[in-house]
């Protein structure tokens, strides 16, 4: 690319990454972010050493004179009409998950899914170097440190693990080594014009593989399962079902995890001993294990690498005890999938909270879930008055559907009195005065301003043996940068509870 001239979409973690990899092969580059310069005044001192144009605050379409190539940082939109105009011109577009695919010197094992990427992708990463097998192994992508940044010090005696997304993968022309799609469930609608057009940004990661790479797909997801129609090289799966039918992969057996390769099958250890909460978090593991052997690893350090796991900060991870009460943060839980699968993994009573900015997503089988098990249900944020209409007319339906009583059960809300401070009140019922006690005995349903009061509302509300699980099916962008800074100050106001 000596010479070229690139114009970089985004100046974030992503578009950082690309534009020091540019710079350093000799590239022109123009830079583009409709955040003001006052907004980047840290990542511009950051490059304020390099020869870079910046055109902040818009994204004027005379920035495509005399581009060569595009590179679109993976939280902008594809249809907007900077690159609507890029593709009527015939201008390349690319990411910086391409440039490590077109020039990584190494093995990469890739991975994507609607649930459960960066839990994989880190366990992937432990196991395959608890085996020694490569001299380095680098993890990276949508995860920890962007690979473009060290892909000078890979060598050929190295592996990559990277978490790919569906707004990288819909511009992707290159495929990894070992690809794994975990599952497609409905995610991202708000960026995605349908369904249809998110399974095809999945299925990019596996249309450039070749007749010796491989495969390995979740077996007991309909869409994915459907996905080894696609597959050019070799096919694996990897299942919760001991009668899934893949000639190699990872299952559960009577409570144990089992490896099936080249027509022998091998015991890797009980299911008893995964220390990570949830059954979506064992599929998590036995789709690692199926993509370490994937990859050549043994059986020994998929063990090894398991047991040494202890999860990933934000993911089902228990902050402590307060009271005799469990506090978990499950932020990255964005979606309502994710947020039934972390209910899935308790037993008792749970006050969830909910919340954020939504996604465009179905909640009727939440709404399902939530009838048995939870306690009370906290909504703050953007989407807290769009939840609870979801919710109460999936309850009304339910209730028309199969009588089940949810909708005659009593809802409890923040009111504002006009003094600019929240209370909790009883909603009144015919011919009864609100009840003037501040703290229901019953609550199903509450909503509140943002994850400050949320968390107040959840530590009046709570008994010892209960847990309070932030999992909130939506985005954080309301309020916070990423989910990561959601789950951070939910642990600060935890702690500061106790």
């Amino acid at each position: 690319m000596i010479g070229q001239t690139a114009l970089v979409i985004g100046l974030a973690r992503q578009g950082m990454a690309v534009i020091k990899h540019l710079v350093s092969l000799d590239t022109n580059v123009i830079v583009t972010d409709l955040r003001s310069a006052e907004d980047l005044a840290t990542p511009i001192q950051d490059l304020s050493s390099y020869a870079i144009d910046f055109v902040l605050g818009e994204h004027p379409l005379s920035l495509l004179d005399d581009v060569d190539i595009i590179f679109v940082s993976g939280g902008v939109p594809l249809d907007i009409p900077l690159l609507q105009e890029a593709r009527a011109k015939d201008i390349p577009l690319s990411n910086d998950s391409q440039l490590v695919l077109e020039q990584l010197p190494c093995k990469v094992v890739g991975i994507t899914g609607s649930s459960g990427k960066t839990t994989t992708t880190l366990l992937t990463g432990k196991i395959i170097a608890a085996s020694q097998s490569y001299k380095n192994v680098w993890v990276g992508g949508n995860v920890g440190n962007p690979l473009l940044l060290d892909i000078h010090q890979m060598t050929d005696q190295d592996i990559a693990i990277m978490e790919l997304s569906s707004f990288q993968l819909a511009i992707m022309t290159s495929s990894p080594n070992i690809a794994g799609v975990l599952n497609v469930s409905p995610n991202h609608l708000d960026r995605h014009s349908n369904m249809q057009e998110y399974v095809m940004a999945k299925e990019q990661i596996l249309d450039a593989q070749q007749s010796d790479d491989v495969a390995v797909l979740g077996w007991d997801n309909e869409i994915t399962r459907q996905m080894r129609n696609r597959v050019r090289g070799h096919c694996w799966g990897f299942s919760m079902n001991s009668d899934a039918n893949f000639d190699d992969g990872c299952f559960i057996e009577n409570e144990q995890i089992m490896l099936r390769s080249n027509g022998v099958t091998n015991l890797i250890m009980s299911c008893e001993e995964v220390s990570l909460l949830g059954a979506h978090n064992l599929m998590n593991v036995i789709a690692a294990s199926a993509l370490a052997a994937a990859s050549g690893i043994g059986i020994d350090a998929i063990q090894a690498g398991i047991c040494d796991f202890d999860g990933v900060p934000h993911r089902m991870e228990i902050i402590t005890e307060v009271n005799g009460v469990r506090w978990v943060n499950d932020t990255m839980a964005t979606t309502p999938d994710r947020t039934i699968a972390a209910l899935n993994a308790f037993e008792d009573p749970v006050i969830l909270l909910l919340g954020g900015q939504d996604k465009k997503l179905p909640w009727h089988l939440l709404a399902r879930e939530v009838q048995s098990g939870v306690k009370n249900i906290i909504l703050f944020g953007e989407a807290a008055p769009l939840i609870k209409r979801e919710l109460e007319n999936a309850w009304s339906k339910s209730k028309l559907e199969t009588g089940i009583p949810f909708g005659e059960r009593g809802f409890v809300q923040f009111a504002d009195e006009g003094s600019g401070s929240e209370r909790l009140v009883k909603e009144s019922t015919a011919g009864e005065a609100a009840d003037p006690d501040p703290i229901p005995v019953v609550a199903n349903l509450l909503e509140t301003i943002g994850i400050e009061q949320a968390v107040e509302a959840a530590y009046t509300l709570s008994d010892p043996g209960d847990v309070v699980l932030l999992a909130p099916g939506c985005t954080s962008y309301d309020q916070f940068s990423d989910a990561t800074e959601r789950g951070e100050c939910y642990r600060e106001l935890v702690v500061n509870l106790s």
